[in-house]
């Protein structure tokens, strides 16, 4: 006798088919509504990485017809944020590194770009050599800094823990270069 209310109660659960819709609405929508929240975060990822790259090769385009009259780092970073418009707080989130080059004695420059690794502290760049002489090659990375719109969840998650900071900023490199127009 008490074998057969389990049994009774399994044989009820298995005819009737009351809530099958809920339940596969509460299986499903996490899945959809992560699916959801990575691309809209992927597709600012690539708005913002865009709208760097586009003023930074605006910006190195200004300096190759003004026949090589480099500005100092804060007001080449401030002429890339306002061609950019999607860069938070610009001071502090992105840092330019130039860097001289010779083509015919290459050596590679650092692999890891200059970025700023804590908000809070603003260092000078790494390295920023505005004085190439003539003909020179120059090469210049804007690196920018940013905190996930969606930073606990979804994609956003992934990309702040990716290098592994306690800030949770994702990081979004462009490069550029350009030769010194002779003198």
């Amino acid at each position: 006798m008490i074998c057969s209310a389990p049994r009774a109660l399994l044989r009820r659960f298995r005819r009737e088919d009351d809530a099958v819709v809920t339940v596969e609405f509460v299986l499903l929508m996490p899945l959809y509504f992560f699916m959801l929240i990575s691309t809209v975060e992927l597709g600012l990822v690539n708005l913002r990485h865009s709208q760097l790259e586009r003023a930074l090769d605006i910006t190195v385009r200004e300096v190759r017809l003004n026949t090589g009259a480099v500005k100092d780092h804060d007001a080449m970073r401030d002429t890339i944020c306002d061609l950019s418009g999607l860069i938070d707080n610009c001071a502090s989130s992105l840092r330019l590194e130039m860097i001289q080059l010779d083509p015919f004695a290459w050596v590679a420059p650092n692999a890891e770009p200059d970025c700023i690794s804590d908000p809070e502290v603003i260092n000078s760049p790494r390295e920023f050599n505005r004085s190439g002489n003539s003909n020179d090659l120059m090469l210049i990375r804007a690196c920018m800094r940013f905190k996930p719109i969606f930073s606990s969840w979804g994609l956003g998650e992934d990309l702040a823990n990716a290098d592994g900071s306690d800030f949770g900023l994702v990081s979004l490199v462009a490069t550029s270069a350009f030769v010194q127009e002779p003198r």
